[in-house]
C-alpha cells in the first residue's frame, strides 16, 4: 500500500519566527502583515510568534540562522522586497539570500520559507503584497505550516 504524507492548514501548538527586512518597508510591512492575519487565522497563538526586523534583505539569513538553530521555532518565515535598479546589486542579493536560506533549511532540517519578492519595479512588489497577485507573506505562513505538520510525519534518522 502506498503512503502518503500531507501537511496541514493548521496552527494550534505552532511556534514561528518572522524575519522581516525593513528595506522597502512599504512592501516588507504588507508582507508581515499578511503572514501574521494568516497565522492568527490557523489558530497560532499571538504569543508563539517572534518578528525580528533587519536592515535589509542581505541580513535576513544570519537572523534567520539564529532563530532555526534556537531549537524554539518549527519553522522560520524570511520576509523581503528587492526591486532591480539599474545595476546587477539585485541579482547578487537575491543568488546570496536564497542560497543561504536554502542551506539553511537543509542543515536545520527545518522549514524556512523563502518570502522574499525579487521583482523588476515597485508596482510589481506591491501587486506582490496584496495586491491583485495576492499576498506572498500569507501564502508563505500557509506554507510553512504545512511544512510543520509534513515534518512531523516524516520518518527521522535513527
Amino acid at each position: 500500500m502506498v503512503r502518503t504524507y500531507r501537511g496541514e492548514l493548521q496552527g494550534e501548538a505552532v511556534r514561528v519566527a518572522i524575519v522581516v527586512a525593513r528595506y522597502n518597508e512599504t512592501i516588507t510591512g504588507k508582507l508581515c502583515d499578511g503572514a501574521l492575519a494568516t497565522l492568527a487565522e490557523r489558530g497560532v497563538a499571538d504569543d508563539a510568534i517572534e518578528v525580528a526586523w533587519v536592515p535589509g534583505a542581505w541580513e535576513l539569513p544570519v537572523v534567520a540562522a539564529r532563530m532555526a538553530r534556537s531549537g524554539q521555532f518549527h519553522a522560520v518565515i524570511c520576509l523581503g522586497a528587492v526591486i532591480k535598479g539599474e545595476t546587477t546589486h539585485d541579482q547578487y542579493i537575491n543568488s546570496q539570500v536564497s542560497d543561504s536560506l536554502g542551506q539553511l533549511a537543509l542543515e536545520c532540517e527545518l522549514p524556512v520559507m523563502f518570502g522574499v519578492l525579487t521583482v523588476n519595479t515597485l508596482e510589481q512588489a506591491l501587486h506582490r503584497a496584496g495586491g491583485n497577485v495576492g499576498n506572498k507573506g500569507s501564502e508563505a505562513a500557509d506554507a510553512a505550516l504545512e511544512m510543520v505538520h509534513l515534518m512531523k510525519q516524516l520518518p527521522r534518522e535513527e
